[in-house]
């Protein structure tokens, strides 16, 4: 097997695997169904299985395993939870799969300074039920209980983005292995720097080709005072992005505006249980005092009607809060119910807010064209969607459409001056993309840091850069 004409170690392979085996014993597996779970990805990307995976419990560990790998030119892929969209965990050289699900301590938190360091293999909920009796939360939400070093890796983001940011601006160190084994320290706990190169900008979001998180440094948020969601039905998706654009032009503080058109609006009232008009939908969340998501909720009605919304209702109540953002982060599963049996193909692209109304009309137009079913949600607030592609695995010509839709759509995102990808990151399966949206000579200057900082291409190689 080999990819961007690189070839398989197979000698260097078991070589590695040997001298691991003696070093880590029973936490170096290869049976085929851990090594199956390790190259799992899910979308429709063929899972591609390491030789070997290893449950390491320190950086020190870590940089064992990449020593031993360095020294024989084996591949690394290190694995987090395993729910990256776009096959960032597969292992097309084969080589070791380093597993840092048991790297899950909470190491510090410093409440004065509102910020933490963790080690990778904590989860954001994890997190979370550590800080709430403290009064704090990591406001990162990509929806699956990822781990904190895959977020970073993949610079994740999901529904509190346009108040909070992504991954990018909430980490503020990285303690990372490289390529050679050596552990370095990206910065300090300091709010602000001017020292040298952004290293910790450049990891985040490396996807594991540059090196390996070992322990990160978080910016965490005081729990609001008091949080109001809302949700407000409209005549169309035009309508409602156009909302969406005169809510952010506005100025008003909101912490999640999500978008549902008709299709998965139906979808979540099925699974969820839920009464809601089938309409195209938002779904607000405002933090702040008492008096101020008041006062938020009540401005966002006003513009709301201006558009044609209908149905608006805001909430403070916990309970009702709770059940419309679960069936918010349902919405995968409910649209699997469509169509049972199916393959869910999730899109990802971003564009202008200015233009998301454009886009996601497009994409509804495009997809009907195709003769496809693909529902679609949004993180409205920052220009972001997925539009879900319901797919027959063993109906040929129908997986062909599919691809047809997924490429058409990256081209239009890209042609509208946005991204093939909002959060989920490149992987494997946006590679075709990447010197489109950002041009060849952007492309030699990301690979020009990948071989300078990881000469012989062992960490998750097949990556990010196109072959």
């Amino acid at each position: 097997m080999a990819d961007g004409g690189l070839t398989r170690n197979a000698a260097g392979i078991e070589t590695a695997l040997g001298i691991l085996k003696q070093k880590f014993g029973e936490r170096l597996q290869t049976g085929q169904s851990i090594r199956e779970q390790h190259g799992h990805t899910t979308t429709w990307i063929a899972n591609e299985l390491p030789d070997g995976v290893v449950f390491a419990r320190s950086t020190e560990e870590v940089a064992e395993v990449v020593k031993v790998c360095a020294a024989h030119r084996v591949p690394i892929i290190a694995y987090g939870t395993g729910t990256s969209l776009e096959g960032h965990v597969n292992a097309p050289l084969g080589g070791i799969s380093l597993d840092l699900s048991q790297m899950d301590r909470v190491l510090a938190v410093n409440a004065g300074d509102l910020d933490c360091r963790v080690q990778p293999g904590v989860t954001r909920e994890a997190l979370n039920t550590h800080l709430r009796d403290q009064g704090l939360f990591f406001p990162i939400d990509p929806g699956a209980n990822a781990s904190l070093g895959g977020m970073a890796a993949t610079r994740a983001s999901g529904t509190n983005a346009v108040r909070y940011g992504t991954m990018r601006d909430n980490v503020i160190s990285i303690e990372a292995v490289m390529a050679d084994g050596r552990i370095i320290r990206t910065a300090s706990r300091a709010r602000k720097s001017s020292a040298g190169y952004d290293l910790t900008r450049l990891l985040v979001g490396s996807e594991g080709t540059l090196g390996i998180i070992t322990e990160l440094t978080l910016r965490l948020q005081g729990i609001p005072e008091a949080i109001s969601a809302a949700r407000c039905s409209f005549p169309s998706v035009s309508a409602a992005s156009e909302t969406v654009m005169a809510v952010i032009q506005y100025g008003l503080p909101v912490a999640r505006i999500e978008l549902l058109d008709a299709q998965m609006v139906g979808a979540v009232n099925r699974y969820s249980k839920l009464s809601l008009p089938e309409t195209p939908l938002l779904l607000l969340e405002f933090h702040g005092s008492e008096a101020g998501v008041v006062e938020q909720a009540e401005t966002f009605g006003a513009l709301a009607e201006e558009f044609g919304g209908t149905g608006y209702e805001a909430t403070t109540s916990l309970e009702e809060r709770n059940r419309l953002w679960q069936a918010r982060h349902d919405a995968y599963w409910a649209m699997l119910q469509i169509r049972p049996g199916c393959t869910a193909v999730a899109t990802d692209v971003c564009v202008p807010i200015s233009r998301l109304s454009e886009a996601v009309g497009a994409a509804e137009a495009r997809a009907t064209e195709l003769g496809l079913q693909a529902p679609t949600v949004g993180h409205a607030g920052d220009g972001n969607f997925h539009a879900t592609v319901l797919v027959d695995r063993d109906n040929p010509d129908e997986r062909a459409r599919a691809k047809e839709f997924v490429s058409w759509l990256n081209d239009l995102a890209i042609s509208m001056d946005g991204t093939c990808t909002g959060e989920h990151g490149i992987g494997q399966g946006k590679r075709p993309y990447l010197v489109r949206e950002l041009g060849a000579a952007t492309i030699d200057t990301m690979a020009a840091i990948k071989r300078a900082l990881d000469p012989e291409n062992i960490l998750n190689p097949g990556k990010i850069l196109p072959e």
